[in-house]
C-alpha cells in the first residue's frame, strides 16, 4: 500500500489491544520468550533465566502466594493461568512456600513458552492447566529436580489440558529446559522430556520446541516419560530407532513461523553470544533453510552479566538482516515495533512481520538471578518490569518479598481500569507515547531507564551485605521494605518522564533547552520558540516519491 496517510493510521493500530491466542501460525501468535544461562555461563556464578510474557490485553502484574502450614483435608482451589477461569481442586500439601511472582522462597523459578504443537493432543478432560501448574509447583518443591518430579507427577494424577509447553525450571544451581504435551481427550498422562543445561552453557526457547535428540541413558542430565517414543510411533509420528527419536519434529514440526517467528528470537541470543559462528544457521532461522538446526545449548564467548541479560530482552535483531528498524514499516521515526497480527494480506498475497523478543504486547518482564553461595532469602532476585522489557526499568523484588509492591500488585488496578498508582499503566502510557516518535523521544526514556538500572545494580552488593550482617527475620523485612522502596522510586520517575514527554514534546514541536536541561525562556520568562524538527529526511524523501509534484511549492 502506497499511501502514507493510510500507513501512518495503520501504525495507530499499536495503540490498540487485542487479545491472541496460543497457537502458533503464519497469522497469530501468543508469543513469550524465554532466554537462559547457567552459573558458570555467567560473570558472578548466578544462574540467571527470563520471561516476557506477551498477551495483548492481559494485564501483568506481581502475583504473590503465602506458604504455610496446612491441615488434612485442606484443599487447593486451581485457577486457568490465562482466563482465571475456576478449574477445580486438589488436597493441599501438608506445607507450603511463599511465592513471588514465578520465583520461590528457595529460589525456584519456573517460566515458560508456549508452542501448541499437534492440535489433536490438546486434552481438554485434564484438571491443570500450564499456569496453575507452574504455581502449585513453586508451593511445593526447592529444587529444579523436585520440580520436575511434582510437576509430571500431578499431571500424571490430575492431567494436563494445556498445548504444548515448554518449561524453564532453575534453581541456583541447575537449569533445565522441560517440553510438554497431552494425548488427546481422555489420552492420560501427557508426554514430556527434561534436559538440564549444561552450567558453562547459554540457552533459550521461544514458542518452538528445541528438543529434538536426547540422551536415553544419562539420567543425570535428562529425564522423560516412559512412552514418550512409543507414543509418537503408535500415533505415526516416528518410526526410526529409538536412538534417532527426535520430540520437536514428532510433536511440534517445525514450519515458516516456527523458525522466523519463533527460533529467531533464540538465534539472535547465540549470535550476540554465542562461542561459534552463527551466520551459518541464519538461513534456518529465517525460515529459509529448516534442515539445519542450531543446538539447544551453546557455550557463550564471554560470561554474561545480568545487565547483559536485561539488554539481551531488549532485543530487536539490530544489525541481522531482521533488523526491522528501517523501511516504511518502521515509520518516520525508525520504529523497532510493528502492528499484530504478524502476516497481512495486500492483494490476494500474504505478508508478515517480524517478531523480536522486545515486544509491544509484553504484560510484564522477569529476569530471575538465582544464586548459590547465598542464603535464600538473600540469593533470589526477580528483576521485574510491566511491558516491554526495552520500555521500563527492571526492579529488584527479592525472593523473601512478603508481598507484591502497590505498583505490581493485582489489587492496585486491572486491564480494564487505568490508576496512577499501577506500573503497568504507568509504563504503557509512557510507551505508547514514544512509540510513535521513537527516535525523537526514546532517548528520553532511555535515559531514565538506564539511569534507575545503573543505579539498582550499584546498591546491590551494599544492601546485600547489609542483609547479611542481621537476623534472617530481620533481613527478611530489610529486603522487602527495599524492593517496596525501590518500585516506588521507579514509579515516581516514571511519572516525571511522562510528564516531560508531554511538556517537552507537545504538538510535534520540542521546547528549548539549555546545557543543564532547562527550559530556555525570555527575559519576560515565556517559552522561546519551539523547535519544529517535521520528519526526517529519509521520510520527507519518502513523501516526496509517493506524492509527486502535488505539494511542490510552485
Amino acid at each position: 500500500m502506497k499511501r502514507f496517510s493510510l500507513f501512518f493510521l495503520s501504525l495507530l493500530g499499536t495503540l490498540q489491544l487485542s487479545i491472541i491466542n496460543c497457537q502458533l501460525s503464519i497469522g497469530e501468535a501468543k508469543a513469550c520468550t524465554n532466554l537462559i544461562v547457567g552459573k558458570r555461563a555467567s560473570a558472578d556464578g548466578s544462574v540467571i533465566v527470563t520471561y516476557s510474557s506477551d498477551d495483548y490485553g492481559a494485564y501483568g502484574y506481581l502475583f504473590y502466594q503465602k506458604g504455610g502450614k496446612h491441615q488434612s483435608g485442606d484443599m487447593r482451589k486451581l485457577y486457568h493461568y490465562e482466563s482465571n477461569n475456576y478449574l477445580g481442586e486438589i488436597p493441599e500439601a501438608d506445607s507450603t512456600y511463599a511465592v513471588i511472582g514465578l520465583t520461590n522462597e528457595h529460589q525456584l523459578t519456573i517460566l515458560e513458552t508456549t508452542w501448541g504443537g499437534r492440535e489433536e493432543l490438546a486434552d481438554s478432560t485434564g484438571l491443570f492447566d500450564y499456569g496453575s501448574l507452574m504455581q502449585v509447583t513453586l508451593q511445593r518443591a526447592r529444587t529444579a529436580r523436585q520440580a520436575i518430579q511434582v510437576m509430571t507427577g500431578l499431571v500424571e494424577k490430575y492431567g494436563y489440558q494445556s498445548e504444548g509447553e515448554s518449561f524453564t525450571i532453575a534453581d541456583p544451581n541447575e537449569v533445565w529446559i522441560m517440553d510438554m504435551i497431552g494425548k488427546g481427550p481422555g489420552g492420560g498422562a501427557p508426554v514430556w522430556v527434561a534436559v538440564r543445561i549444561p552450567d558453562d552453557c547459554i540457552s533459550g526457547h521461544a514458542n518452538q520446541s528445541r528438543i529434538r535428540q536426547f540422551p536415553l541413558k544419562d539420567k543425570n542430565n535428562c529425564l522423560y516419560a516412559s512412552d514418550v517414543i512409543t507414543f509418537a510411533r503408535s500415533k505415526g509420528y516416528f518410526t526410526g530407532e529409538d536412538k534417532d527419536f527426535s520430540f520437536a519434529d514428532a510433536y511440534n514440526p517445525l514450519d515458516f513461523g516456527g523458525a522466523r517467528y519463533c527460533e529467531a528470537r533464540v538465534w539472535s541470543l547465540f549470535n550476540r553470544w554465542a562461542s561459534i559462528d552463527m551466520t551459518p544457521y541464519l538461513k534456518y532461522a529465517m525460515g529459509e533453510d529448516l534442515s539445519k538446526p542450531f543446538p539447544l545449548y551453546v557455550q557463550p564467548r564471554q560470561k554474561l552479566t545480568v545487565q547483559n541479560v536485561k539488554d539481551m530482552m531488549r532485543d530487536h535483531y539490530e544489525g541481522t538482516p531482521m533488523d526491522i528498524r528501517t523501511g516504511l514499516g518502521a515509520g518516520p521515526y525508525e520504529m523497532p515495533y510493528r502492528p499484530t497480527p504478524l502476516s497481512y494480506e495486500v492483494d490476494g498475497k500474504k505478508y508478515f512481520n517480524e517478531r523480536p523478543i522486545s515486544t509491544q504486547q509484553a504484560s510484564c518482564i522477569y529476569v530471575a538471578q538465582m544464586r548459590s553461595w547465598l542464603p535464600d532469602y538473600v540469593g533470589g532476585v526477580l528483576w521485574f518490569g510491566n511491558d516491554d522489557a526495552n520500555m521500563v526499568a527492571m526492579v529488584p523484588i527479592y525472593c523473601c518479598t512478603v508481598d507484591a509492591p502497590e505498583c505490581f500488585n493485582e489489587k492496585t488496578a486491572d486491564t480494564f481500569n487505568f490508576s496512577f498508582k499501577s506500573a503497568y499503566w504507568m509504563q504503557n502510557w509512557v510507551a505508547n507515547m514514544v512509540y510513535l516518535r521513537y527516535t525523537l523521544l526514546f532517548p528520553e526514556l532511555k535515559k531514565v531507564r538506564d539511569g534507575l538500572e545503573t543505579d539498582f545494580s550499584r546498591m546491590q552488593s551494599e544492601v546485600e551485605k547489609n542483609a547479611l550482617s542481621m537476623t534472617e527475620d530481620e533481613a527478611r523485612k530489610y529486603l522487602s521494605n527495599y524492593s517496596y522502596k525501590q518500585s516506588d522510586r521507579m514509579m515516581d520517575s516514571w511519572m516525571q518522564l511522562a510528564q516531560l514527554i508531554i511538556v517537552k514534546y507537545n504538538d510535534m514541536a520540542v521546547k528549548k533547552v539549555d546545557d543543564k536541561g532547562e527550559y530556555l525562556k525570555t527575559p519576560g520568562g515565556n517559552q522561546v520558540p519551539v523547535n519544529r524538527p517535521g520528519y526526517p529526511e529519509r521520510y520527507r524523501r519518502a513523501i516526496v516519491k509517493e506524492s509527486g509534484d502535488k505539494y511542490l511549492i510552485k
